[in-house]
This record gives structure tokens, C-alpha cells and sequence, in this order.
């Protein structure tokens, strides 16, 4: 018998001992026949407040947003505080290393996506990443200096603030800068995969920091990161200086030497843009999610589009008639996503037809009522002769496995302003390259390119000639961050980590809230699956779904493969009669809250 997430990470001794793991299992097996609902795992119940919310994988992170906005400060001030501080709590994905998005939707209707995602340096080329026979060199865009794209989440957090806060920025990195200098005690997870991580060994500053110097970590020592507080430091002084000033020229010059590509002109030139969401309907909800460099948006809206046309709750949540149907309308999104999907100064199509209601029906039709269509059998409707066009220009490879990295954040003020905001290093602990002087970790997201069309990057995704590598390029991401309205008014705030399986997580929370009748809690502990076109398999959530349902899956004609878990959900739920908030942290981490006031 598996054990539930939350147990195990209580009882993390059972990892060590094959007998206490038998105690445990005999304890968990006697709690889920005893109480069904406590097999689920997490809290039960989400967390109420009155005026404001924040979500994150990090109490203090949330903390720290929640402060902004008892001082009164707006969502946007607390989305940022909150951002900065997960760059301190949070360092295999928070950053300022890195990338992501933003969205937000003010209490006035405007909605604002804010594109802070990396870019290509401007010396990248297509085969940068292959040998002199065109074969792929092994970890050369995973590991060390030449996988970090230019880095945008420092600028995007300061035009978000600059833009949309109240408070300043020195005033809302001060919880961040705090715990750089103060520390913080580690999660006995943290303290684990820090010091367990063998990629840090490479690199002298990354081992010293993350490694406590070759001594490694335990549960409660105290993580102290003088060299970031003042990096930190120097950035609410002077924003500027991250891209145009002296602490550019550090960055750069520490990246070269390491044999990188970024430069000086690189950083000066690095823009935030300040995007239209994509937007859609289900049944009677409002969709604002991620435009492409994400593909999330588009794929999220074109599954629900699809499953617009079937009953969902007459089916049955976890049934195989619901698995059915929502791994075909997956499959479907993730083959057009793989086709079309890339950054959109690039790419030079129009990907919008894909979230047209018709194209959706014509999809639906597709589906078998009882039985799998295999992946290779898929036939795209015929309906728009642009992407028709592109389809035969750019053949498509297939995508694989999923990654479990990335973090993201819901926050909600009292006048009803929203923010959702996903950030990544890419994978855990990015490049593992820790610039020395600057304190903070660079990414790898040159990874998310097609480093070799054809050829599958770290998580097994293919992506197609449209997401190619070019100078100052954005690579494809499956980041999701989603705002809901409900008859108008904001409903749900949500997102999650975990590369392509983000987009079928966010679908999965919003249906089990709209659909199957959950709270937000309830939505975020459920059980999930995956499906993305290829490999041609559902991906399960281990000892989640009944043996019979799976029996029944299997000879409807899928492959199915299990995972532990998938994503790391922060969302929050707003009742639109009373306004309360709800707020629901995923039992699948243990280090995350849901904070309010």
C-alpha cells in the first residue's frame, strides 16, 4: 500500500526503514477505512479571510504578500513582495534568475498580462547545443552557463510594481531582504533535495550556499544569504543597475567567464511585455489566461472547449467515462499545441483560431464515446487554411515526460483586484550555476527550445520548428497562471508548476470546482491525470484512482503510466455572493499556506 503525500511527509522517518514504513501503512490503512475523506490527504478545508489572500509554495512567502497589503498596499504590491520573497525561501524556483508571467485583473475590469519570460542572448543559434555531427551534446542546455537564457523576473516584478502598486518598490522587497539577511529554517524537503542535489558539486558558489559548504542540510538549520540581501539590496536602491548598471556588468562578466553566452547588450536590451490575456467561456464562466510565448492559455481553453459539449457531472467524477473525455480533449489540445505553439514575434501565425468554439465541436465529434482514439490516427479538422498552411511547412515531433518544477502564486485584495503569477527557473535549482558576488541561481530555460527539432528536451517534450532557437527568442512554456469570472465577477485565481501537466492541472481544479460541484480545497486535493498527446498514455496519479476504473480505462484501449503526484496548486476561490475569500494551498508540498487577514 502507497502511502498518502501528507503522511509521508509527517512521518518522514518512513522513508528510512522498511518496518516503520509498515507501521505507517497499517495506521494510514486503518485512517482511510475509518474516515475516507482523511485518505485524501492536505487540509480538508480552505482557508477563510474577509479582505485579503495569498497563496504560495512558502508560508513566509505568503506572509510577506499579506503584510503589503495590511499596510495598505494592493494585490500587485503583494504579488510582488511575494515574489521576491520566494527568491530568498524558495530557491529552486522562486528567483531572480529566471522567468514568468504575470496576470492581473484590476477591480476596474482591465486585464494585463505581463511577459517576463527569458529571452535567447543575442549569440544563440538554432544548433548551439549540437556537436559538429549534428547530434545533441549531453546536458550542454541543462547544466552550466550556457543554458541560462536572459533573465526577466527582476524587471518584470518591477514594472509590475512600478506600474500597478502603491506601496514602492523598497517597501515591498523589505520582507525579502529580511529573510536573505536574517535566514529562515529549512523544511526537512528542502533541507534534502539542497543537500542531496549532485549538480551543485560542479559549481564552487552553488555547493557553498545550497550545500552549507559540503556539510549539507537538515531539517530546522537556518539558511542565511548575505551575498542575495544584497543583491536584493541594490535592486530596490536601483533597479536599473540589474540591466544597465554595475551589477549588469557583474552578471555578465561572471556568465562569460564561465563560458556563457549573455552579455552586457543582452541585459540592456532584455523587454517586459505588457500582453493582451487570451480569453474564452465555459459553460457560464470567463476564461483570462496566458497568450503564447505560453502555450498554456490556448490549450487550456481549447480542452475546456471540447469537454463544453459533454456532461461532465453526469458522468461522474474519477469515473472512466469522465477520464475518457477529458484525456481525448488533452490529447487533442497537446497535438495542436505541439504544431503551432511558440513565441508569437516568431512564429509569424495566428494561433487564436484554436480557441474558436466551431473548431471545438469539430474535435468533439472526434471522440469516441467508449473508446480511445489513438494518437497516431488523429486527423486535425480541416477549418482554417493558415494554420493548414503552417501544419505542412513545420512537421511536428512528440512530446514525452513531464517535469514537476516551477512555482506559482494567486493573491487577492480586498477591493477585488487579482493576481496569478507562475515563475520558473526551469528545472529544479535551474543551470545550478550560482553567480558568486550576486548571490542568486540562473536558469536553464534554454532548454524549452527546440535545441534540435525532432529531438526531446529534459521533460520529453518535442516542440515544433516554431519554437526554435533564435536571438532574443522566448521559448515555449506550459505556464498557466488563470483568472475565472463567475456571472462577471472574480471567481477563481489559479496555477501551478509542473511543465506540460501544468495546463491539465489548472483544467483539472477548474472542473472539479465548476463541474463535480468541490470547493477550492477539495478541487486542489483531488486526484489527477495527464494526457499530452505523446507518448499515448494517461498519466496517473498513483494509488488515486480505484483498480476497477483503471481496468475499465485499459480496455477502452489506453496506456496508462503512475506518478506520484503532479503540480503544486495555489489558488484561491472567491464567493461571489459575500465575497469571502478562499484560499487553498496543495497537500502536495509541505512548506506551502494559504495566508489571509
Amino acid at each position: 500500500m502507497a502511502l498518502p503525500l501528507p503522511l509521508v511527509r509527517h512521518f518522514a522517518f518512513v522513508r528510512e526503514t522498511p518496518r516503520a514504513r509498515r507501521r505507517v501503512a497499517a495506521l494510514c490503512a486503518a485512517l482511510a477505512l475509518a474516515c475516507p475523506a482523511a485518505w485524501a490527504g492536505g487540509s480538508m478545508h480552505p482557508v477563510h479571510a474577509a479582505h485579503g489572500m495569498v497563496v504560495s509554495v512558502h508560508e513566509l512567502a505568503s506572509e510577506a504578500g499579506v503584510e503589503m497589503m495590511q499596510q495598505g498596499g494592493n494585490a500587485i504590491d503583494a504579488a510582488v513582495a511575494t515574489g521576491f520573497a520566494l527568491a530568498v525561501v524558495h530557491p529552486a524556483a522562486g528567483n531572480l534568475g529566471g522567468g514568468g508571467f504575470m496576470l492581473i485583473r484590476l477591480k476596474d475590469g482591465a486585464d494585463h498580462f505581463i511577459d517576463f519570460r527569458e529571452t535567447a542572448p543575442g549569440r544563440a543559434t538554432a544548433t548551439m547545443y549540437q556537436d559538429s555531427h549534428g547530434n545533441l551534446i549531453p546536458k550542454l542546455s541543462i547544466i552550466g552557463y550556457k543554458a541560462s537564457g536572459v533573465p526577466g523576473s527582476v524587471k518584470g516584478l518591477v514594472y509590475a510594481e512600478q506600474h500597478f502598486g502603491k506601496l514602492g518598490l523598497a517597501r515591498v522587497m523589505a520582507p525579502a531582504i529580511r529573510l536573505a539577511r536574517e535566514g529562515y529554517p529549512l523544511s526537512w524537503n528542502d533541507a534534502r533535495s539542497m543537500s542531496r542535489d549532485p549538480n551543485f558539486a560542479q559549481f564552487p558558489d552553488s555547493r557553498r550556499i545550497f550545500q552549507n559548504d559540503g556539510r549539507g542540510w537538515h531539517q530546522g538549520d537556518r539558511l542565511k544569504q548575505p551575498e542575495l540581501a544584497h543583491t536584493l539590496e541594490r535592486i530596490a536602491a536601483d533597479p536599473e543597475d540589474f540591466y544597465h548598471g554595475k551589477m549588469a556588468r557583474q552578471l555578465a562578466d561572471f556568465i562569460q567567464a564561465g563560458g556563457g553566452l549573455i552579455t552586457t547588450d543582452d541585459l540592456a536590451h532584455y523587454e517586459v511585455k505588457d500582453r493582451t490575456p487570451v480569453q474564452g467561456s465555459y459553460r457560464d464562466l470567463d476564461i483570462i489566461s496566458a497568450p503564447p510565448p505560453s502555450s498554456g492559455g490556448i490549450a487550456l481553453i481549447e480542452i475546456l472547449n471540447i469537454l463544453g459539449g459533454f456532461n461532465l457531472e453526469s458522468a461522474g467524477r474519477d469515473s472512466a467515462k469522465s477520464i475518457h473525455l477529458i484525456a481525448e480533449a488533452e490529447r487533442r489540445a497537446f497535438y495542436d499545441r505541439a504544431q503551432f505553439l511558440g513565441d508569437p514575434d516568431f512564429t509569424g501565425v495566428s494561433t487564436l483560431d484554436l480557441l474558436d468554439k466551431r473548431y471545438a465541436a469539430a474535435w468533439r465529434a472526434s471522440i469516441a464515446p467508449d473508446r480511445a482514439t489513438p494518437s497516431d490516427e488523429l486527423k486535425r479538422p480541416a477549418m482554417f487554411p493558415d494554420l493548414e498552411r503552417y501544419a505542412a511547412e513545420h512537421p511536428v515531433g512528440a512530446p514525452g515526460p513531464e517535469s514537476t518544477q516551477t512555482t506559482h502564486y494567486s493573491v487577492v485584495d480586498a477591493d477585488g483586484n487579482a493576481v496569478a503569477v507562475t515563475t520558473t527557473l526551469n528545472a529544479s535549482f535551474g543551470s545550478h550555476v550560482t553567480v558568486g558576488p550576486l548571490g542568486f541561481l540562473l536558469n536553464d530555460e534554454m532548454d524549452d527550445f527546440s535545441t534540435k527539432v525532432g529531438a526531446p528536451n529534459m521533460f520529453g517534450l518535442i516542440q515544433g520548428a516554431a519554437d526554435a532557437v533564435a536571438p532574443g527568442k522566448r521559448p515555449l512554456s506550459s505556464m498557466t497562471p488563470t483568472i475565472v469570472l463567475k456571472n462577471g465577477k472574480l471567481w477563481l485565481v489559479l496555477g501551478s508548476p509542473g511543465g506540460p501537466t501544468i495546463i491539465t492541472t489548472v483544467a483539472s481544479v477548474l472542473i472539479g470546482v465548476e463541474d463535480y460541484g468541490l470547493d477550492i480545497q477539495e478541487a486542489v486535493n483531488a486526484p489527477r491525470l495527464h494526457h499530452q498527446w505523446l507518448p499515448d498514455r494517461i498519466f496517473m496519479e498513483r494509488d488515486r484512482f480505484s483498480p476497477d476504473t483503471l481496468n475499465l480505462i485499459e480496455s477502452a484501449g489506453y496506456k496508462t503510466a503512475r506518478a506520484a503526484s503532479y503540480g503544486d496548486c495555489e489558488c484561491i476561490e472567491v464567493d461571489t455572493s459575500s465575497g469571502e475569500l478562499l484560499g487553498a494551498s496543495d497537500f502536495r508540498n509541505d512548506t506551502g499556506q494559504a495566508v489571509g487577514y
